[in-house]
């Protein structure tokens, strides 16, 4: 029998390629002849680079003194892969340079995204032709002015400083970003499809997990909206890109990467098609994916959803290991899931957190005990 294995990361305790092999140790344990085909995921959040090096190959370097979100600095990957016709394609992660985890501090309106614009500048000086940024697990909600202000941006108001920092803006002049990217093609991957502003926005949506209260978020929304102005215009037609899906992902990067030409493509299916997961699913008998908590949300674009998708679509059952397992049985048969199986009810949510790995091996020696053909 052969398994595909491909989980998103369990947040918190263990990355996708940690994750993907944990599983297969434990399914081995149970059924030692089955093969185990390991495919690690990401919808653009953490861990996408390491995702893609793990099934890709390519060239990883490592960025150093990358600005942090709050300015201190940071070590984030940068991953190359060579195409045909000497194309070169620039991987980064936004969550390496302003991630809610490299706060050494609670500071949501001086969080910038400079960071992520110093790695997008790395990669068109290493020769990419083309650079996809995940986007997701961000600290900032600043429009993705930084990243603008790191490729060469000017303002009336400093683009580093957070949305605090740009209180006040009038204007925004981006010819030397534009003339810096004019041969570059850029993508934005995401699970996020919110606009920029407004009851949907970044800041309403996302701003109470980054630690900005009601009123921050009316005062950055409203920071937001003239930094648009400014940036596009203030005709409803100018304007339009705030509205768009993904604008609102990672505090707003989504809206600057837009503005600057890229296109937006829902991660989990940009990583899917480029480790050909499709075709992984065909030449396996079942499909196992995971991650740390399977609730509603993880149809939103999320791993669990797209990888039970394109098992459907190649006539094999798919299975999710959790940490947790937050949804009944109808909402996971309408994802395309035959079964879910969580770690805290192997072993208890104190063993989960403490020994993931151990944790997820023991589920999956049970769950090959269910589902394989040994």
């Amino acid at each position: 029998m052969r398994v595909l294995i491909a989980p998103d990361k369990f947040a918190g305790t263990l990355s996708a390629p940690q994750a993907a092999r944990a599983i297969a140790e434990g399914w081995s344990r149970a059924a030692p002849g089955d093969t185990t085909v390991l495919v690690p995921m990401s919808d653009g959040g953490p861990g996408f680079v390491v995702g893609l090096h793990a099934s890709l190959g390519g060239e990883l370097q490592t960025v150093t003194g990358v600005r942090g979100p709050l300015g201190v600095p940071v070590d984030a990957p940068l991953l190359l892969v060579d195409g045909r016709s000497g194309s070169r394609t620039a991987y980064v992660e936004s969550a390496t340079a302003c991630g809610l985890h490299l706060e050494q501090r609670r500071s949501p309106e001086d969080a910038s995204t400079y960071g992520v614009g110093q790695l997008v500048a790395a990669a068109v000086d290493a020769g990419a032709t083309s650079v996809v940024v995940g986007l997701g697990g961000s600290t900032t909600t600043d429009g993705g002015a930084g990243l603008l202000a790191a490729l060469g941006a000017r303002a009336d108001v400093p683009l580093d400083a957070g949305p605090a920092g740009l209180a006040g803006v009038t204007s925004v002049d981006l010819s030397a970003v534009r003339e810096r990217l004019a041969r570059v093609t850029l993508v934005a991957a995401t699970d996020v499809r919110s606009p920029l502003l407004g009851l949907f926005g970044a800041a309403r949506t996302f701003g109470p997990q980054k630690g900005l209260d009601d009123a921050a978020i009316v005062r950055v929304d409203a920071i937001l909206d003239a930094f648009v102005v400014a940036v596009c215009g203030s005709e409803p037609a100018q304007r339009k890109v705030a509205d768009l899906p993904g604008a609102g992902a990672a505090g707003g990067l989504g809206f600057a990467l837009q503005v600057l030409g890229a296109t937006v493509e829902p991660g989990v299916t940009m990583v899917a098609d480029a480790v050909g997961l499709a075709d992984h699913a065909r030449g396996c008998d079942l499909v196992l994916t995971g991650e740390g908590a399977y609730d509603v949300t993880s149809r939103d674009g999320k791993v669990v959803y797209g990888v039970a998708e394109i098992a459907g679509e190649a006539l094999r059952p798919c299975v999710v290991l959790a940490g947790k397992v937050l949804v009944g049985s109808r909402e996971r048969r309408a994802m395309g899931v035959e079964a879910a199986y969580a770690m805290v009810d192997t072993v208890g949510e104190e063993t989960s957190l403490a020994e993931p790995e151990e944790s997820l091996r023991r589920l999956a020696e049970r769950v090959a005990r269910t589902w394989s053909d040994r």
